[in-house]
């Protein structure tokens, strides 16, 4: 799933100064994508991730449906 807050990969093999700098540079600018991270933010931190992943480990073992 896409969620916006960060431009696409670049491949290792095509880093180079001016790619990672011009990816800053999109990183820093683009206002939606900085919306979009601070709507991921806020999620994250009302979530409950100690309950979810415990949840998540009964389910896998079965423990709950």
């Amino acid at each position: 799933m896409r969620l916006g807050v960060s431009p696409a990969p670049i491949p290792y093999k095509n880093v180079t100064e001016d790619s990672l700098a011009a990816v800053i540079k999109v990183m820093l600018g683009d206002e939606v994508m900085r919306l979009k991270v601070q709507e991921l933010g806020e999620k994250i931190r009302n979530e409950d991730g100690v309950t979810n992943a415990v949840e998540a480990f009964h389910r896998h073992l079965g423990l709950i449906g």
